[in-house]
C-alpha cells in the first residue's frame, strides 16, 4: 500500500502534483487511463527520491502532455484512415 512506503508529506505532494497535472488535460473518455499514466509517474518519482512538490509537478506535467500528444497523434491517425 502506498501509504506504507510514503510519509504524509510526499502522499500530499504526490496528490497535488496529480490535480495540477490533470488540469492540463481534456475532459473526455481518456482522462482516466491518462490520469493512471500520471499516477504511476509520479510515484515512480517519487520511488527515486525525488519528493517536492516542484519536482513531482514537472513530472506529472510532463506525463499529462506525453499523453495529450500521443493521444492526439492517434486521433489523426485514426482521421486519416
Amino acid at each position: 500500500m502506498i501509504t506504507e512506503v510514503f510519509n504524509r508529506r510526499t502522499i500530499a505532494n504526490m496528490e497535488v502534483a496529480l490535480e495540477r497535472a490533470c488540469l492540463l488535460l481534456p475532459t473526455g473518455r481518456e482522462k482516466h487511463q491518462a490520469r493512471l499514466i500520471i499516477a504511476e509517474t509520479i510515484i515512480e518519482c517519487a520511488t527515486r527520491g525525488e519528493t517536492s512538490l516542484g519536482r513531482l509537478t514537472e513530472t506529472g506535467y510532463a506525463a499529462a502532455m506525453q499523453f495529450s500528444a500521443s493521444a492526439h497523434a492517434a486521433r489523426e491517425t485514426e482521421a486519416a484512415d
